[in-house]
Order: structure tokens, then C-alpha cells, then sequence
């Protein structure tokens, strides 16, 4: 009877999926392009951004002069007016005692009588104001001295942005190990398929054997039985590893913004040299956007202190203002102004001082979190550095597992068919030639993602795909 091989199986699966079930060849570059030009993540950062930025530009806005245009209309109980009526009575004495003294020619006397019992009889109010009165008119204020509040809102502004653009780096790092986990781990969980089709196609060969060698009486109908109830395991197997593939598919199409059915065609790697861990340490001190982040915060917090500072200092703003238009508004009123203010607070209830506290704690606050922050990732990097270590060291003991079980299957197949061993011998050397294959390919997909883990801590999650084109990067997929 003819031997079927697993690795014939392992090449005729893929051949055999229809083209619809392959779906469309998708690069890890080309994954990554679109995964930086279409997440709905990147779009959400360069909009926080543009935010930061401006907010840093109406900061600067605090610096420049406050123009304003105001009108008003009112209307007023009465009329404005300085009343001299009172005055009457004395001016109409002393008028009478001058004209009786004889200072005054007889001839002008009666003229000046009738002048004065006219100006008697008039009111002496003299209007200021109409009561209905409006007015259109611009006002400037000027700041010239705030306490340094303006300028530790521009530095907080600017170090807002720094955290936006940080952020932004963040994000991006951290999608492209998101895309690392799922494409390759797409393409795992289609390979897996393959292992598991290769399991069905192998016990079901099994199965026709033991059917015809049960007929000739070679082997018992237990064995018969105990291959038919690994069919249905292995079968059952298939179903939730195609499953596994549709979750998985699902996943990266959520990180590449797309939905479609892609077929990964970038093949995992391994490398055989890396650079030491210190080099990684370096990288992550420097350049890994939390740190940054974090030492953000410690510079915005010092800008807090100097804000609440601030209060402690007068504040003196150039002020003036100008009338365009009026309606009946006195002209004793004059129709611009200019002045300088002082507003210094001597007692606030000890608000300022507390405050002011507050913003020192928070400096120390922060600069403990930066402590912490710094070691947190110095520990993560060595971690996922030895973590990558151990992937590589197991793909050598693997491989070695890997070829034993390849050969101990031909083996036990060859034995089998001549009668020499039993099913269950067979179907073990089928299962564990399916384990140590899908180890290596797990090994592999672990390593990738260590290393994509690794770069996003040291801040250099854009090198990924150089790594990838290193010449001592070895392909490592489930045939080889």
C-alpha cells in the first residue's frame, strides 16, 4: 500500500483550499502600512495632538493685548441735574440790597427788576444727563505683569504637546506589536489547520487500512474502533482550529482597519544573534515614549509650582477704553481713557499657601512614579530579552524532536501496514509528529512577538521589519 507522507500532506492542504479560503496575500510591510495610515488608534492620536498644538497656540494668546467692543443703553429713573433753585431767596437779597443802595442809576433800575423777576421766575436746574442714553465703545487690556503665570501656562502648553506627540509615538509602537501578535499569529493558527488537516487525512488513511486489515483478519475490531474514535477527536480538532483562524482573521482586520480575508505570506524568524541587553536598556532610558511621558509630567508639575507661585506676586495690566458712538450722552463726560492696575492680594483664607503646597507634592509625587517608571521598564526589557533567548535555545531541542518524530512515524507506519504494530502505536507517532510541528511554529510566533515586545519597550518598534530582513534571520514555517 502506498505511504503517504506528512510532509505531501502538509504541501497538497494548502494547494487544495479553495481560492476564496486562501484570500488575499498580505506582507507584513504592506499589514503595517495600512495599519499606520488606517487605525482608527493612529487618526484618534494625531487628532490629540493637533489638539495639544492648539492649545500650546492659545496659550501664547495670554501674552498678547485683550481688545473688546461693548454698547450699552440705559434708561434712567430722572435726568441727571445739579438743582440751584435754593440759591433763589439769597441772589434776589443781595440783588434788592444793591438796588437800594444807590450804586445803581435810577434810569437802569426798572430794566434790571424786570431781568431779575425773570430769572426768578425760571428754574435754576442745570441738566448733566438725559435720562435715555447709550453708547458704543472698545476697551484694550494689556497684561504687564501676571506673577509668571503666563509664562508657566506657555510651558505647560508646549510640554502638553510633547505628551500629545509622545502619546502619539506610544500608540504607534504599541500597534505595531498589536499587528505582530496578529499576523503572525493568523498565520499560526492557519498552519495549525494544516497540522490538523495533515491528522485527519493521516487517520483517515489509517482507517482504511484498519478497515481492510480487520477484513483479513489482521488486527482486532477494538483497533479498528480506537482509530474511528481518533478520527472524530482529530476532526473535532480541525473544527475549532478553523474557528481559532476566523477569531484570529477577525482581530487583524480590527488592527489593519480593513476587512477582508487575508492570507499572511511573511514567514516568522528567528535570529541567531541579537545585540546585548544593555543595548536594549539604553534604547528603552531613552527613547520609550512612557519615560517620556512621564518626565513630562515631572516638568509639568514644576510648572504647576511656579503657577501657584504666581499668586504670591502683584499683577499690574495697562488698561483703555474709547466711545465710537453715543446717544445723549453728556459731553461732560470725556470719550477715552487710559490707566495702569494693581491687583495684589494680602489674604485669601491661606488658599495660596495650601496650593502651593499641593503643587510640591505632586512634584515628588511624580518624581517617585519616574523612579518606579524607570525600573518597571528596565525589568520589562529583561524579561522579554530572556524570554526571546529561551525561544531561540528551545528551536534547536525541537528541531532535534522533530526530526525523530518524522522519522518514527515513517516507522511505525511501515510496521503497520506489514502487521508489526498496532493502531494506537500509529496514531500516537501521527499525534506526536502534529505536537513537536506545532511547538516549532509556536516557538517561532513567541519569539516574534517577544521581539516586537521588546522593541516597543526600547522605542524602536519601526525597526521591526528590519530585523525581519537580517541576513541571519532564518524562515522558520511548519515544512522546514
Amino acid at each position: 500500500m502506498k505511504k503517504v507522507t506528512l510532509v505531501m500532506l502538509a504541501l497538497t492542504a494548502v494547494m487544495q483550499l479553495p481560492a476564496q479560503e486562501q484570500g488575499r496575500t498580505l506582507s507584513l510591510e504592506e499589514a503595517l502600512e495600512m495599519t499606520l495610515s488606517d487605525n482608527p488608534a493612529i487618526r484618534a492620536a494625531e487628532f490629540n495632538r493637533r489638539a495639544a498644538q492648539q492649545e500650546r497656540r492659545a496659550a501664547i494668546g495670554l501674552r498678547m493685548p485683550q481688545i473688546g467692543i461693548t454698547g450699552s443703553y440705559a434708561y434712567l429713573g430722572k435726568d441727571i441735574e445739579i438743582d440751584l433753585n435754593n440759591m433763589k431767596a439769597p441772589v434776589q437779597n443781595l440783588a434788592g440790597q444793591i438796588l437800594q443802595s444807590g450804586m445803581i442809576p435810577s434810569d437802569y433800575i426798572p430794566s434790571i427788576s424786570q431781568m431779575l423777576s425773570g430769572a426768578m421766575a425760571a428754574s435754576w436746574a442745570l441738566p448733566l444727563q438725559d435720562r435715555s442714553l447709550g453708547f458704543v465703545g472698545g476697551d484694550v487690556t494689556v497684561p504687564l505683569w501676571m506673577g509668571g503665570k503666563i509664562n508657566a501656562a506657555n510651558r505647560a502648553a508646549r510640554i502638553n504637546e510633547q505628551t500629545a506627540r509622545s502619546q502619539g509615538i506610544q500608540q504607534r509602537n504599541a500597534l505595531v506589536s498589536e499587528l505582530v501578535e496578529r499576523y503572525y499569529g493568523l498565520a499560526l493558527a492557519r498552519q495549525v489547520v494544516v497540522v490538523r488537516q495533515q491528522v485527519v487525512d493521516g487517520v483517515r488513511k489509517h482507517l482504511e487500512d484498519a478497515a481492510a486489515l480487520e477484513a483479513q483478519g489482521m488486527i482486532s475490531r477494538s483497533e479498528k474502533l480506537y482509530v474511528e474514535f481518533k478520527m472524530s477527536e482529530a476532526e473535532r480538532d480541525l473544527q475549532n482550529a478553523q474557528s481559532q483562524v476566523e477569531t484570529i482573521a477577525a482581530a487583524l482586520n480590527s488592527t489593519i482597519g480593513q476587512t477582508d480575508n487575508y492570507q499572511p505570506v511573511t514567514a516568522m524568524f528567528i535570529l541567531e544573534r541579537i545585540e546585548p541587553l544593555d543595548h536594549f536598556r539604553t534604547l528603552a532610558a531613552e527613547r520609550n515614549p512612557l519615560l517620556d511621558q512621564v518626565d513630562q509630567k515631572r516638568r509639568l508639575a514644576y510648572e504647576g509650582v511656579r503657577a501657584q507661585r504666581s499668586s504670591f506676586l502683584p499683577q499690574v495690566v495697562a488698561m483703555g477704553g474709547m466711545s465710537f458712538y453715543d446717544y445723549q450722552v453728556s459731553k461732560v463726560l470725556p470719550r477715552w481713557a487710559v490707566g495702569v492696575g494693581v491687583n495684589f492680594k494680602l489674604f485669601d483664607g491661606l488658599n495660596r499657601e495650601y496650593k502651593y503646597s499641593a503643587a510640591k507634592q505632586t512634584v515628588r509625587r511624580v518624581e517617585a512614579l519616574q523612579d518606579k517608571a524607570g525600573n518597571d521598564i528596565s525589568v520589562l526589557v529583561e524579561k522579554l530579552y530572556n524570554q526571546m533567548e529561551n525561544y531561540r535555545t528551545q528551536m534547536a531541542s525541537i528541531e532535534a524532536s522533530l526530526a525523530f518524530a518524522e522519522e518514527y512515524l515513517k516507522t511505525k507506519n511501515a510496521a503497520f501496514l506489514e502487521g508489526m504494530s498496532s493502531s494506537t502505536d500509529l496514531i500516537d507517532a501521527e499525534l506526536n509528529l502534529a505536537k513537536v510541528k506545532t511547538e516549532r511554529i509556536e516557538a517561532a510566533y513567541r519569539y516574534d512577538v517577544s521581539l516586537a515586545q521588546l522593541l516597543e519597550a526600547a522605542g524602536i518598534s519601526d525597526e521591526f521589519t528590519a530585523y525581519m530582513r537580517r541576513q541571519d534571520a532564518r524562515r522558520i514555517t511548519f515544512e522546514k
